[in-house]
């Protein structure tokens, strides 16, 4: 058992994942020509140093983001394509409330706080590495918790609820 207050958000599920590559063309040619994965939409940010392709698998609230991304600038950062499955993204069903109580659980998040991301949804990034002021992080993994939507919440509470439904 844990000795940590109780924790004043849920992890519904995985939002999405994100793997790079210097060409995300040969990705698109595995996840939407031979996969099959349906493609959503482009997004494009020198800042992030991201070129990527939205795709998606499955269907309604249950669909799952797969991002194709490659760098803008292969020398510059992030170095998206590096390693090359990126980042996962976990669906929350109260993100402001996630980050306030992990950041006083000594979590340790990339600079920018919560903000808008790719897909339109606010979204906020466990930082791969700890620090001495914020020593939990994803030990290794880069963690983007994102605003679940009131229908995906609702559709995972509706699964919960239901016979031989996930607890």
């Amino acid at each position: 058992m844990s000795n940590q207050p109780p924790r004043p958000f849920r992890v519904l599920g995985i939002q999405q994942i994100a793997v790079g590559s210097l060409d995300k063309g040969a990705l698109r040619s595995l996840w939407v020509d031979l996969l099959g994965l349906e493609p959503r939409g482009t997004f494009k940010s020198a800042r992030e140093n991201v070129d990527e392709d939205i795709i998606v698998a499955g269907r309604g609230p249950f669909a799952v983001e797969v991002d194709l991304m490659q760098p803008v600038d292969p020398e510059g950062k992030p170095k998206v394509h590096d390693p090359a499955l990126n980042h996962v993204g976990l669906w929350i069903d109260d993100l402001a409330s996630a980050v306030s109580w992990l950041d006083s659980q000594g979590v340790r998040f990339t600079p920018g706080g919560i903000r808008k991301g790719a897909a339109g949804f606010d979204v906020c990034f466990v930082h791969p590495k700890g620090d001495a002021a914020h020593p939990k992080s994803g030990e290794g993994v880069l963690i983007e918790l994102v605003q679940a939507p009131a229908a995906v919440i609702a559709a995972f509470d509706a699964l919960a609820a239901s016979p031989g439904g996930v607890e």
